[in-house]
C-alpha cells in the first residue's frame, strides 16, 4: 500500500462485471445493524463496471483519481475526489475510471431482501469512448 492509499487495493473483480483492472477491498459486510455492505473499489485506468442496477440504491464516495458515471439515456458525469454520486433505486448505470487515470470510490450498496445488484451488459468501448469526449 503506498501512502496516498486509503485503503488496499483489495483483490481483483469478476472479468464477467467488469471491463479493464478493477479491485474490491471490502470494508463493512451486511449484518443485524446494517442493511448494506461497503468496499473500496479501484479502477485501473479505462477500467469499468458493466451496466447494472440497484434495487435499494447505492452511494459512491470518490476517494481518488477521476472517472465517469453515466445513466442510461443521459450525458456521463465526470466524477473525481470528493465527489458523492447517489445512485437512485433500480437505475440503470455504469461507472469507472477515466482512461487516463485510476478512479477509487467507496461503495456503499444497499441490501433489498438478499439482492444487492443485478448485472446487465458490458459497457461497449463504443459507449465507453463516447462518455470519455461528452
Amino acid at each position: 500500500m503506498s501512502s496516498t492509499e486509503i485503503f488496499p487495493k483489495g483483490e481483483p473483480l469478476p472479468k464477467d462485471w467488469f471491463i479493464g483492472n478493477a479491485f474490491l477491498k471490502p470494508l463493512i459486510a451486511r449484518d443485524k445493524n446494517n442493511e448494506f455492505s461497503a468496499g473500496s473499489v479501484t479502477f485501473e485506468p479505462g477500467a469499468r463496471t458493466n451496466w447494472h442496477t440497484h434495487p435499494k440504491g447505492q452511494v459512491l464516495l470518490v476517494i481518488e483519481g477521476k472517472g465517469l458515471y453515466q445513466e442510461r439515456g443521459k450525458p456521463a458525469q465526470i466524477i473525481q475526489k470528493g465527489d458523492v454520486v447517489n445512485i437512485p433505486e433500480s437505475v440503470e448505470h455504469w461507472h469507472g475510471a477515466s482512461s487516463e487515470t485510476k478512479m477509487v470510490h467507496v461503495a456503499i450498496t444497499n441490501f433489498k431482501e438478499d439482492t444487492q445488484v443485478t448485472w446487465l451488459t458490458p459497457v461497449t468501448d463504443e459507449e465507453y469512448d463516447s462518455a470519455t469526449r461528452e
